[in-house]
């Protein structure tokens, strides 16, 4: 086990009183290894990585290994597949590009691509996409679609399930889109927009669509849930868009201090990371902003366990659409992520002031994942208060 502690907000530190000890990093260590000790078991997870941002500082706890075979083991630079969690950044370049005048998130899809125009997609427009609020796009690219030419003949045929802004299909087809439509009005690809206009922009240099040579040697291998074979994220449609994303623990830290306002970014960059936490639409069981799901604080744990179900994701699921909101203050956010051989959840409370994010290389079920990481939640904030 690993213990990392990186300390921020350096002069409010020194002017505590002596007394007010709150969290400390071997408290961290001993709830982290209470409460995940038992999940990492049942699940045979081979490496673990959880990283917390609690009022401005920052705690890691490791486990395990992140490649069996070298017996190389997990460290807050290990890179960890992010799956759908990918898609948090996919939202946060389009509304970057918002924000720079390049686009807007209410245009219809159409207005973007003309070669759907006269389709479906005039009436689905951007933020829908981010929202899953397109009435029964597919979950995956269907498989006889190679290029994006296919893909737009697809589209421009393809009818919705159900009322557009009234039913919810979770799609790596939609945010896929939208990553595609985003990256052309920076005019250039989506992997070339999120390195260069957005990824420096938060300061996060250990996040990447491909690992390049020189921090393979940090790169996990995840392990099949099926034969416990080593493996990593293929090649496919959209998977730079929809959940081909990389990165470290102590990278994604760093993005939740972002939200939470931690850093000091440009204001572009500020707007933009609120703006994906504006929500248009609620399901049965959270509010849908831009990927992000959000439920009052604290949260029902069954409510929870419920809307991280492979039913919300497999299953289109009735959604109402209302007035704008910005899901800050008490509130609860979180999304998981997951490849065949990784598993992301991340999850933050602003009135809290505090995030975490959990990196796996095994695929375990999001249920427990959000489970085990409110209770750490809990714990922390208890032990904060003290």
């Amino acid at each position: 086990m690993t213990s990392v502690r990186l300390f921020g907000f350096a002069a409010a530190m020194l002017a505590a009183p002596a007394y007010a000890q709150g969290l400390t990093d071997q408290k961290f260590q001993e709830i982290s290894e209470r409460i995940f000790r038992p999940v990492i078991e049942e699940f045979d997870i081979p490496g673990i990585a959880i990283g917390v941002t609690f009022k401005g500082e920052s705690y890691v706890f490791t486990d395990g290994l992140a490649d069996r075979a070298a017996s190389r083991p997990v460290d807050p630079d290990t890179i960890f597949e992010l799956g759908s969690n990918s898609k948090l950044f996919n939202v946060a370049l389009a509304a970057l590009g918002e924000e720079q005048g390049l686009l807007s998130l209410q245009d219809p899809v159409s207005a973007k691509l003309p070669s759907l125009a006269g389709s479906a997609f005039d009436k689905i427009s951007l933020y829908d996409l981010a929202a899953h609020a397109t009435g029964g796009l597919p979950l995956q690219v269907p498989d006889d679609i190679s290029d994006n030419q296919e893909l737009m003949t697809y589209l421009a045929a393809w009818m919705p399930d159900g009322v557009t802004k009234s039913l919810r299909s979770y799609s790596n087809v939609s945010i896929g889109l939208l990553g595609l439509i985003t990256g052309e009005q920076f005019g250039k690809s989506y992997k070339d927009a999120l390195k260069e206009d957005l990824l420096p922009g938060l300061g996060l240099d250990s996040t990447f669509i491909t690992v390049p040579e020189a921090a393979m040697g940090r790169y996990a291998f995840g392990y099949s849930r099926t034969d416990d074979s080593p493996i990593r994220v293929n090649p496919g449609m959209l998977d730079a868009e929809a959940y081909g994303i990389k990165s470290t623990v102590s990278d994604m830290i760093r993005f939740l201090d972002a939200h939470l306002g931690n850093l000091t970014l440009d204001d572009e960059i500020t707007a933009a990371l609120a703006r994906t936490r504006v929500s248009e639409f609620d399901t049965v069981h959270y509010a849908q902003a831009m990927i992000w799901e959000g439920y009052p604080w604290p949260v029902n744990t069954s409510e929870l366990a419920a809307g991280n179900s492979a039913e919300m994701v497999m299953t289109p699921q009735p959604m109402t659409h209302r007035a704008a909101k910005a899901l800050d203050g008490e509130v609860f956010l979180n999304k998981t992520g997951a490849t065949n051989g990784f598993g992301s959840y991340v999850a933050m409370i602003p009135s809290e002031q505090i995030g975490v994010v959990v990196l796996a290389n095994r695929n375990y079920p999001n249920p427990v994942r959000a489970d085990a990481t409110v209770e750490l939640l809990h714990q922390l904030l208890e032990e904060g208060d003290e």
